[in-house]
């Protein structure tokens, strides 16, 4: 029987969380152009085609997490969100989460 040390249990659960963390960056970073963000907001996400529309590269991912939620149910409903609804209609929660990764990682 294999036994785990209480160091080696926490390692795998950190490496696991990681890996999983990078994953959905690179999902996100796929998304990021499929999903067409990259149109309004740039390939940077720091040069938006538009004054009206933010640069998002770096924001906090909880921020933008709650905000593409925000957007896709209506609850936000202001400013050039309309424009985006129809955008987040595509979007699922798996997504959505790996877009703020991917673009809270931009610097």
């Amino acid at each position: 029987m294999f036994k785990f040390t209480k160091t080696a249990l926490l390692t795998a659960v950190a490496l696991t969380a990681f890996s999983s963390g990078a994953l959905q960056a690179a999902d996100g970073a796929a998304l990021y152009t499929a999903k067409t963000c990259v149109a309004c907001h740039g390939a940077d996400a720091k040069t938006p085609i538009l004054p009206a529309y933010p640069k998002i590269a770096g924001q906090n991912e909880t921020y933008v997490l709650q905000q593409l939620k925000d957007i896709k149910s209506g609850t936000r409903s202001n400013g050039m969100s309309a424009a985006m609804k129809a955008v987040m209609a595509t979007v699922s929660d798996e997504e959505m989460a790996a877009l703020a990764t991917y673009v809270a990682g931009l610097k």
